[in-house]
């Protein structure tokens, strides 16, 4: 088994550089927002995701460029221009038109979150949303779980325009709960000085994938890490 395992990390290694017309001094430059810990601009690795794909790309030769700016920018600079390849790390949801998408390079949690004091009892996500206030991010795209009650109950919808206007509001009563990744909240509740937040129930787990404009090269690009990250989980 060791021996066949090794064979096919060895196959797809020398597949992976020999089919691919990528210089080895190929740049990617991608879009990514303070997700911290997940990516950020001021973290060493710029934060654990980015950390991961940088050390994949690195495999093949290729260097990693992060620029860091708010979601919605981010996501129309890719869309809208060439200079970049992608965003990362993102929700399979939460990306613009017309992507293509990476295999998950790294995973994130989404949760329900409330103050310790705050009593909350429900036994689905329609319920929550029918029974109490519930902060979330304006601009991002959630799971479609999620999704459908925030369109269905919009009055019991308060809106953030970040993860720390979020934590904030949550922090102060205004939202009974917050529906996030609990470790960018918790990060950023560490960096505020709140303790006083916990999680009501894990939700489900989410993929982060890299989202390319569907372009020819982007679409090699695509191929290239489908075949690295492969490598990565056979080991």
């Amino acid at each position: 088994m060791i021996i066949l395992k090794l064979f096919f990390i060895v196959f797809l290694l020398s597949t992976l550089l020999c089919s691919s017309k990528l210089s080895a001094e190929e740049v990617w430059k991608i879009a990514s927002l303070n997700w911290q810990p997940y990516a950020g601009e001021e973290l060493p690795d710029h934060g654990s995701s980015i950390k991961i794909l940088r050390e994949l790309l690195k495999q093949a030769g290729i260097t990693l460029v992060v620029e860091f700016y708010p979601w919605s920018r981010a996501k129309h600079l890719v869309r809208a221009n060439t200079e970049y390849v992608g965003i990362f790390p993102a929700w399979p949801e939460d990306i613009f038109d017309g992507a293509i998408i990476s295999p998950a390079i790294d995973w994130s949690i989404i949760s329900i979150l409330k103050r310790k004091a705050t009593v909350v009892n429900f036994n689905s996500i329609d319920q929550i949303f029918e029974n109490y206030s519930i902060g979330v991010v304006n601009n991002y795209l959630y799971p479609k779980i999620f999704a459908d009650a925030i369109k269905q109950y919009p009055e019991s919808v308060e809106g953030a325009p970040n993860e720390l206007s979020l934590l904030r509001k949550l922090a102060v009563g205004r939202g009974d709960v917050a529906i996030t990744d609990p470790n960018v909240m918790f990060y950023l509740a560490k960096q505020q000085g709140i303790f006083d937040i916990e999680v009501v129930k894990h939700v489900m787990k989410k993929e982060l994938i890299l989202a390319f404009r569907d372009d020819v090269e982007n679409r090699k690009r695509l191929e290239l890490l489908t075949k690295l990250q492969k490598i990565r989980l056979s080991r």
